[in-house]
């Protein structure tokens, strides 16, 4: 059985895919760049290719279908950069890998301790050895209200870290869990919308929430609010956050995730023109702190993803019961 891995960072995954597929009985093709047109011939005499979060469109799906493959797995919680419609219509099965929820929680807690103290600020000041103090002022996170957008595992898990500071949090998702109501309110969104100091982002992307922080909704928030996003870009409409940011309704926010990131992230581009004027603005501004989608990215996280992806393809391809398949 052959694996055709692509997005395969020499530096810390590679040595382990090649000690798990050694383990498993898997051959592998490895590849450092991300699929397209041009390296697509790799994945041919393999039945699964194991990506990131690379854009994957109907053409490549195609491509894969025409070349053999006939199962995707990604080694990423989510998978909307992948066009399951598609997948579907050629027969493609689809698999995610999910990783625990601690270093997106941490993550985020820090995202939003470094926002609420001007940390932005204070790291560029300090950078051109300038120690005053004037408009570094922050706030205490249990003088505020926390509202949290989506209760899986990484949204319940950053409730139960934030609870240990004192803050009041508000909750909202579209099923409820126990566990959760022992630290948050569970509330309507539009309570969040106007209660909330502080926001964070914890739900897959859907048709449903394209956009789901845009003009309008900014509109019903707190003056200086500040925006946490850890999941997905397109959850935030770009326009609004920085004519929002620009006007001063928004206090600060936090990024680690931006609108159309797909072939920026992950590659050096010191000597690029970026084609993304929105992460351009964000990085400008000195109260918003922008990392490249790398909340994820802990020593867990790696040999967890790895190892799944690859037991994920071992088993479609053994024909067994496979809990990473997408249904």
């Amino acid at each position: 059985m052959q694996v055709t891995v692509y997005n395969c960072r020499a530096f810390d995954e590679k040595d382990l895919f090649m000690e798990y597929a050694k383990e498993l009985g898997i051959d592998l093709v490895l590849c450092a760049d991300a699929p397209n047109q041009e390296n697509i011939f790799l994945c041919k005499g393999s039945q699964c290719v194991d990506v990131i979060t690379s854009k994957i469109d109907a053409d490549l799906i195609q491509a894969f279908h025409d070349n053999g493959v006939e199962y995707i797995t990604t080694r990423t919680i989510g998978y909307d950069h992948i066009d399951l419609t598609a997948a579907r219509a050629c027969g493609i099965k689809v698999g995610n890998a999910p990783y625990g929820p601690n270093g997106v929680a941490d993550y985020t807690v820090m995202l939003i301790l470094m926002s609420i103290r001007k940390m932005e600020a204070i790291l560029r000041r300090t950078a051109l050895q300038d120690y005053t103090l004037a408009g570094l002022n922050g706030r205490e996170l249990k003088d505020l209200t926390v509202g949290v957008i989506g209760t899986g595992r990484i949204g319940a898990t950053v409730i139960r870290s934030l609870s240990g500071f004192g803050c009041r949090i508000l909750a909202y998702d579209l099923y409820e869990k126990e566990e959760v109501k022992q630290y948050a309110a569970y509330v309507p969104l539009s309570d969040i919308w106007k209660e909330a100091d502080v926001i964070t982002l914890h739900t897959p992307l859907t048709e449903d929430n394209f956009h789901l922080i845009n003009q309008e909704t900014i509109g019903q928030m707190k003056n200086g609010v500040v925006i946490i996003n850890t999941a997905r870009g397109a959850l935030i409409d770009s326009d609004a956050l920085i004519a929002a940011i620009e006007d001063g309704r928004i206090g600060a926010a936090g990024l680690d995730v931006v609108e159309n990131e797909f072939g920026l992230y992950y590659y050096d581009h010191k000597a690029d023109i970026l084609k993304n004027k929105e992460l351009a603005l964000f990085r400008s501004f000195p109260n918003v702190t922008v990392s490249h989608h790398m909340a994820f990215y802990t020593r867990n996280y790696v040999e967890t993803v790895v190892k799944d992806s690859l037991m994920s393809c071992k088993y479609y391809m053994e024909g067994k019961e496979n809990p990473w398949e997408i249904k």
